[in-house]
């Protein structure tokens, strides 16, 4: 189904209001684990897209080759070089579970890389990360990592996963799902998906997003829902629009943790509905900062190019709500 005015509404429940109320990080504290020798700019595009659509901290977990590159980028990120290959693996679990301990989401695989030390720090960090009930977002090599080992993600419904249409396509194959899609058959799949995740949440990126969540093959509550986000976007995808995603789906994943934390709202909206909410009001805005983007860049529309409209991608969707201190 499109996405409906109650959808819409349930996901400005979740958005922190600027009335003055809120202390540094009751608007969310967003942590992406990802950044090698090759891979800088993904894990900086998706912890600054998480600050321009308005979370108050952002940290990057990176190996120390990434570091300088990254904190260059922005002095406004928090940035933790402890990602090292020789160093020892206790050591870097502890301060890995320190530093999730400051926060409210992590985003893995931006910029992860498949490098083995790499693979086994992201695996770590999603073990923590489920053992601490953290809400999670799954992308590029982090999606890589699942399919090498299902269990690490299966029936944990905090976390998102944000396949492109060749991830997709590995992903159906790695869980047993068969099809091309096409006509409709792709919403189906994205559902299928998740089924066989045990209910996690798929985002499936494309001409249209299709984002599902199905936890009817699980004990509790069984639901199956499918939203197709079609709000129009640019005419050209770059490269680094996927990360903008991730971080924009993760800052509302942390927006929910502080709103089920209590920092505002009125607990109307189920915890339950936070991944998936997170996930389509991700969605929408993403798309929506991409058309801006393209009518002012065209053809040589980058990444960084995004990044600006994300504040106004934001307001175009969801109104005024908490904008300049109205409620």
């Amino acid at each position: 189904m499109p996405v409906s005015k109650v959808i819409l509404d349930q996901i400005k429940q979740i958005i922190p209001p600027l009335n003055g109320t809120l202390y540094k990080g009751q608007s969310g504290r967003v942590g992406v684990l990802g950044g090698a020798l090759d891979y800088t700019g993904a894990p900086f595009f998706v912890a600054m897209s998480a600050l321009r659509l308005g979370a108050d901290l952002s940290h990057v977990i990176c190996a120390p080759s990434a570091a300088q590159a990254i904190k260059s980028y922005s002095p406004d990120l928090i940035v933790h070089p402890i990602l090292l290959e020789d160093a020892p693996q206790d050591r870097v679990r502890n301060e890995l579970e320190s530093i999730l301990g400051r926060l409210h989401v992590l985003v893995l695989g931006p910029g992860l890389g498949r490098e083995a030390y790499m693979q086994h720090y992201a695996r770590t960090a999603l073990a923590l990360a489920r053992a601490r009930e953290m809400y999670v977002v799954l992308d590029a090599d982090a999606l890589w990592m699942v399919g090498q080992a299902l269990e690490v993600v299966r029936g944990y419904r905090r976390a998102v996963m944000t396949p492109n249409r060749v991830e997709f396509k590995r992903l159906c194959e790695q869980v047993g799902v068969e099809g091309e899609g096409g006509d409709g058959e792709g919403e189906g799949r994205a559902a299928e998906v998740s089924k066989r995740l045990g209910g996690v949440v798929v985002l499936e990126k494309g001409a249209k997003d299709v984002i599902a969540s199905d936890t009817t093959g699980e004990e509790g509550e069984k639901v199956r829902e499918v939203v197709v986000v079609d709000v129009e976007g640019g005419l050209k995808r770059c490269g680094g629009q996927g990360d903008v995603l991730s971080g924009c789906v993760g800052t509302m994943l942390a927006w929910g943790k502080c709103y089920e934390d209590g920092a505002y709202g009125d607990h109307s909206v189920p915890v339950s509905r936070l991944p998936m909410l997170a996930a389509i009001g991700g969605s929408i805005v993403t798309r929506t900062c991409s058309r801006m983007a393209f009518q002012a860049e065209g053809r040589g529309l980058v990444t960084q190019d995004m990044i600006p409209h994300l504040a106004k991608a934001f307001t175009e969707a969801f109104g005024e709500l908490g904008e300049k201190g109205k409620l």
